[in-house]
């Protein structure tokens, strides 16, 4: 680490990060935001995950790495329908914590959806800086009404309060909600998850999908919780959470005897071994939750971004 480093705002950064101090200042989450946007259309243009390696990381890092690299196999000219996207109207809460990882939430409009005659979603962007000499990535996407984005606590300087992974003031710590979210998704326990489309609806999905005719699915699903794929939070408002958190799902396909397997092309770009009957389809998958005070109990899931990463064949 460098000796003193004195930010915009006259917050002093000591080795190591011992005081607590601003994650960024506005100016630096403006910055990260325009470097973010401008690699996501180059890389998105080409069809080239290089050129915006460099500006994601985590969940959506992995999902935006292995969707670049399988279309750069079915488009290999590049994205022939591009159109830039464009994150306007961006609101930065900006957390004040000691050490590293730092991170920051940005809630901007896009423009993806303004063509589909309904009320604009939000993308809810978190980045994160692990050091003084890297720069600013972007870690966690969501995509939510304003409705659902949950007001912040915010103190009498305008910064927010992170949540602590291990903390005991939530009926669950950050830490465990990977572990806990895999849990519930695989045995319907522990039941602290309320009903809705990423939970019980997800989960009856699967089961509808589990025996069809000539193909059955098996799903699997691991915690992902460690380096850049660590949750991160922000004390809400009321007392709770909003914390992002990423799991890893597994789902195996095995067609019945004399049924073909049917390969998607996006699939089949990321393949390794050889189909005969199974296939074996990796995917990332990142939450935002609104978790209650150790007082209460159900953790709502707000919203879920799954991408495939990996297919094996066999």
């Amino acid at each position: 680490m460098t000796v003193l480093a004195l930010t915009a705002s006259g917050c002093v950064t000591v080795h190591g990060e011992l005081e607590v101090v601003p994650a960024a200042t506005k100016a630096e989450a403006a910055e990260a935001l325009k470097e973010f946007t401008a690699a996501y259309n180059a890389a998105d243009k080409a069809y080239d995950p290089a050129l915006d390696a460099e500006r994601v990381t985590g969940a959506l890092g992995s999902i935006n790495q292995a969707g670049l690299k399988a279309r750069s196999v079915n488009y290999p000219d590049g994205n022939p329908q591009h159109v830039p996207l464009e994150l306007t109207d961006a609101k930065y809460t900006i957390p004040k914590k000691a050490g590293w990882p730092r991170f920051f939430l940005a809630d901007v409009d896009s423009n993806r959806d303004r063509d589909q005659g309904v009320t604009d979603n939000r993308w809810v962007l978190v980045f994160v800086r692990n050091g003084v000499d890297e720069v600013w990535k972007a870690a966690y996407l969501t995509i939510l009404s304003p409705a659902r984005i949950p007001e912040l606590k915010i103190d009498g300087d305008g910064f927010a309060e992170p949540v602590p992974a291990d903390s005991a003031s939530f009926a669950v710590a950050p830490r465990n909600l990977s572990e806990d979210y895999t849990s519930y998704m695989q045995t319907g326990k522990p039941e602290h998850f309320k009903d809705g489309p990423h939970t019980s609806g997800w989960r009856e999905s699967r089961k509808k999908e589990a025996n069809l005719p000539g193909m059955s699915t098996q799903y699997i699903d691991q915690p992902l919780d460690s380096d850049d794929f660590a949750p991160l939070g922000l004390v809400t408002a009321d007392g709770g959470a909003l914390v992002f958190f990423t799991m890893r799902n597994f789902e195996r396909q095995t067609a019945a005897k004399g049924v073909r397997m049917k390969v998607h092309p996006d699939v089949k770009a990321l393949l390794t071994g050889e189909v005969t009957n199974t296939v074996t389809k990796e995917r990332v998958s990142s939450q935002a939750v609104i978790v209650p005070t150790a007082s209460g109990s159900e953790v709502d899931v707000l919203g879920r971004l799954t991408g495939l990463t990996s297919a094996k064949g066999s």
